[in-house]
């Protein structure tokens, strides 16, 4: 176990050090930042690299057995209105449980916090119930994504713009470290039940939809709430004169993610009890695995969102107010852009896809092709938003043409693609996402004096679009490459056939003049 442990440490750790270097070369060409706000940045990256460390090894403890023990379950029933109950409860209290979803609703000031979570709740959990009943009935997954996303492109134009950004960012927000896993291996889970040849395909789908249901939810939830113009307060930068007083910070600051963790996984752990006595499915081997993951996970996750939220935050907000006051403020672009490439392999849900791909694909999608397809379409995405908030471009005019491309891709690449793809960019938008780009998108928009509702907000959307049209790109690549092998594998195996057949005739005139000299 402490050898897991050591592995999952050192890939955050790789995974962390680009960002790291990024915000130091900053600090030293651009914007210089006093010394103890650069260790409270440094200590807060190695907080968020032991977090990480720890959450993945946790997840894949329990988490992953878990919603693939629940996905086997729900398969064996054959009552839909059954399987529909116990996909939405499942997808609500998952939900519930995602500390991203607090971070996002903490800033919409004209909806109480618990009517955004609630109405996102409820999205998820409908829309994770069609998603488990499409597995179940091999209903086409591309064909169920066009409709949706025409209905939610229709309705997002009776919504006011200035919440028009939060409902698409609450669609990214939802699928977060708590709830990729789970809803991962369910996937996995009601796929091998199956069997057939489509199952491996048909795994891949659930985030896709689940991200698609809170955006409907909050866009309806839109028409009777206009939250106006957003009194956010941008992380404040802890100052300190000496290592003692850094070590207060993060230890003050520390017990509300303790009780915020916990109050996420309480719900879960309740669900892994109730379930066990209900199908003694685990043997006690299993269950202490398990157990000791929800541990791992809880210390995680603690870790990780203090980490992030006291040393990344107000450094990444101090960035981009500070760029976009310069005369050099469309730097911001680029250096958006190269953050946004290296941020996503810090996202702890990127691991478990990438890893579950492979797996999946029997290797044939490796996790280092898909990290890369992620990089490069989340660079794109937050070079994007920093040009929003430089230029208030409106957002329509990016979601609406780059869904149109995803849409049309899916029509084009292999099944499994359109699953993968349309689940990464759920899973792209995670807590590094929210706690760092967006305030270095809100830090920039204060700056050039934007409206933080239509130009700030929008970074999280922009980055669960990007890596659906990367992804499908790289599953027409494949299908190119593996159309190509084949051609070559039948041509090699038609020049095989015609050299036996030469081979047969010289031996056979052979024989007929041996035959005829005998």
């Amino acid at each position: 176990m402490n050898q897991k442990l050591k592995e999952k440490i050192l890939e955050s750790l790789s995974a962390v050090l680009p960002i790291t270097g990024i915000v130091l070369l900053l600090s030293i060409l651009l914007v210089p930042i006093d010394l103890g706000t650069m260790v409270m940045f440094l200590v807060g990256a190695i907080l968020l690299v032991v977090g990480m460390g720890f959450f993945q090894l946790g997840a894949e403890m329990s988490m992953t057995p878990l919603g693939e023990g629940i996905g086997v379950q729900i398969s064996k029933a054959r009552r839909i209105p059954l399987i529909f109950l116990i996909g939405f409860s499942m997808g609500a209290i998952i939900t519930i449980s995602e500390p991203d979803l607090q971070v996002l609703a903490e800033q919409v000031p004209s909806i109480p916090n618990l009517t955004l979570i609630l109405t996102v709740a409820v999205g998820v959990g409908i829309f994770l119930a069609v998603a488990i009943i499409r597995i179940l009935f091999q209903i086409n997954l591309s064909t169920i994504l066009i409709v949706l996303y025409t209905v939610l492109i229709g309705v997002s134009f009776f919504v006011s713009k200035d919440f028009l950004a939060v409902a698409f960012d609450s669609g990214g927000v939802t699928t977060g470290p708590m709830t990729v896993p789970f809803i991962m291996a369910m996937g996995v889970g009601l796929a091998s039940v199956r069997g057939d040849r489509n199952a491996s395909s048909d795994s891949f789908g659930l985030v896709a939809l689940s991200s698609v249901g809170p955006i409907l939810a909050v866009l309806i939830l839109g028409m009777f709430f206009n939250p106006g113009e957003t009194a956010y307060a941008a992380s404040g930068v802890a100052h300190v004169s000496t290592t003692r007083d850094v070590v207060k910070e993060f230890l003050f600051s520390m017990p509300p993610y303790v009780r915020e963790v916990l109050i996420s996984l309480v719900p879960v752990a309740v669900v892994f009890v109730l379930f066990q006595l209900f199908t003694h499915r685990y043997p006690r081997r299993q269950v202490k695995r398990v157990t000791v993951g929800f541990g791992y996970t809880y210390i995680g996750l603690v870790l990780f969102l203090c980490g992030v939220n006291v040393g990344f935050a107000p450094v990444g907000s101090l960035l981009g107010n500070e760029i976009a006051s310069e005369a050099w403020k469309w730097l911001l672009v680029p250096i958006g852009m190269l953050i946004g490439y290296y941020i996503v392999k810090a996202e702890p849900a990127i691991q478990v896809l990438n890893r579950q791909v492979e797996g999946v694909t029997n290797g044939s999608v490796s996790a280092r092709s898909m990290n890369l397809c992620m990089s490069l379409g989340v660079s794109a995405s937050v070079g994007m938003s920093m040009m929003r908030v430089l230029t208030g471009l409106p957002i329509h005019w990016i979601i609406i043409p780059g869904y149109l491309i995803a849409l049309i891709l899916s029509r084009f690449v292999p099944k499994m693609f359109v699953g993968i793809a349309f689940d990464s960019g759920g899973v792209a938008s995670g807590p590094m996402t929210t706690t760092f780009l967006l305030p270095l998108s809100i830090g920039a928009c204060d700056a050039v004096g934007g409206n933080l509702m239509t130009d700030a907000f929008g970074v999280v959307a922009l980055v669960a679009l990007t890596p659906l049209i990367a992804i499908q790109v790289m599953g027409i690549l494949y299908q190119y490459r593996l159309k190509t092998t084949d051609q070559l594998a039948v041509q090699e195996a038609d020049f095989t056939e015609v050299m036996d057949a030469m081979d047969d005739i010289f031996e056979f005139e052979e024989g007929s003049e041996n035959g005829g000299q005998s």
